[in-house]
């Protein structure tokens, strides 16, 4: 199995419903999200995909989020803006855009900051 992985970064405002605590005030973050790409067999090139492609479609979806106010935000309005969920969200969009990828598995991770960060992948 190969995995090929890129990062990016985008910021945001939020706060989380049903929560005590500080995070449950509206503020922000500079997340960083890393996406990788599994696949059991090279393409013709040698590649699973272009690292350039591949960067390209995710900087995509966080145009969508940077500077925003994440719960303004379709998705988000029946979905807490939590980093698993943000997650699953760039996970979602991303795999609209790899639609005519070949590959076996899509990850997205979401850092919220330096040293805490939330996974989303399908089974």
């Amino acid at each position: 199995m190969y995995k090929v992985s890129v990062q990016s970064k985008f910021s945001a405002a939020h706060f989380l419903h049903n929560y005590k605590g500080k995070c449950e005030n509206l503020h922000g973050h500079n997340w960083k999200v890393f996406a990788s790409i599994f696949r059991k067999r090279l393409d013709s090139k040698g590649m699973v995909i272009d690292f350039k492609e591949f960067k390209k479609k995710l900087n995509e979806v966080l145009k969508t989020l940077d500077h925003s106010y994440l719960n303004e935000i379709d998705y988000f309005k029946k979905k807490n803006t939590t980093s698993e969920n943000i997650a699953e969200y760039i996970h979602k969009q991303l795999k609209i855009r790899l639609k005519s990828i070949d590959y076996d598995r899509l990850e997205v991770t979401v850092w919220e900051t330096e040293d805490s960060s939330a996974t989303f992948f399908e089974k």
